[in-house]
């Protein structure tokens, strides 16, 4: 898998006594293997190793049931000059947000304002970019007023623009199920696909027989086909079926003519 013509290898051995216990390991620290064996400033260009145990040794201690056991571990380690850190983007992205340095719009949510970064929302959302760059009136507003959001949604919708995660507070916090049906609808409405997929894995975790009609309903509102079936396949199970069409979600689901006739083609086994 090396892209060079050697690698560099730890590697231990030892073999398993009679008694469960390992013998006394072989192990090599550090030694650099070629196409053809290990290389010969270190072991003269050997395939294996010069040192030897005696047949009544190992029959004595080491042979059960006419077999004996050998471990071997290796560690290959990365061919790499240079060790690579990890992506830290979405560390300074978000404390540009929360320090709100350089921010040349700002939006007004209920009570709340949000400052932000053209260039950053443009670059993660088509809407975005044709609000803020395009021939609408928002391109040259400094203050943007959002209505049919709330300000603990656009909150959330924000942070994950910016860090492309949702907040280490919504994850802990268990999030109710009309939060997360809020938040799918923002990211519908941004089409910030990754965060609408996130929000339907999200609401998967939460079907059951109360809430399974009203998540339903959502994900055909807001094109979520994968949930949308698996809500389905859930819903005809009978002894699902006969409870959760007397919740009050099931009457969202009638507004659907799709899904009516989904289900009736299902429970009939059609």
């Amino acid at each position: 898998m090396s892209k060079s013509r050697s690698v560099k290898a730890f590697f231990e051995a030892f073999m398993m006594g009679r008694d469960g216990k390992p013998s006394t390991s072989l192990n090599a620290g550090g030694r650099t293997f070629g196409t053809f064996g290990i290389m010969k400033n270190n072991m003269g260009g050997s395939w294996g190793w010069m040192k030897f145990l005696r047949r009544t040794t190992l029959e004595e201690k080491y042979l059960t049931d006419r077999h004996v056991t050998f471990v071997c571990a290796i560690m290959v380690m990365d061919d790499s000059p240079i060790l690579l850190p990890p992506s830290d983007i979405r560390t300074h992205l978000g404390h540009m947000l929360d320090l709100a340095e350089g921010t040349d719009v700002s939006f007004i949510v209920g009570d709340e304002t949000f400052p932000a970064h053209r260039a950053v929302l443009a670059a993660r959302s088509p809407v975005f970019r044709a609000e803020l760059f395009g021939s609408m009136a928002e391109a040259t507003m400094p203050y943007i007023t959002l209505h049919d959001i709330t300000p603990a949604t656009f909150k959330v919708m924000l942070r994950f623009i910016y860090t492309d995660e949702l907040p280490a507070e919504f994850e802990t916090e268990d999030p109710s199920t009309e939060m997360i049906q809020n938040l799918l609808a923002a990211a519908d409405r941004y089409a910030l696909d990754r965060l609408k997929i996130i929000c339907a894995q999200k609401l998967w975790e939460k079907v059951s027989i109360d809430t399974v009609a009203t998540i339903l309903a959502c994900a055909e509102t807001y094109s979520c086909y994968e949930l949308k079936n698996k809500c389905i396949d859930f819903f005809v199970l009978e002894e699902n079926f006969k409870e959760a069409i007397f919740t009050d979600g099931y009457s969202l689901v009638l507004k659907f003519p799709s899904i009516v006739a989904e289900l009736k083609k299902r429970v009939r086994g059609e």
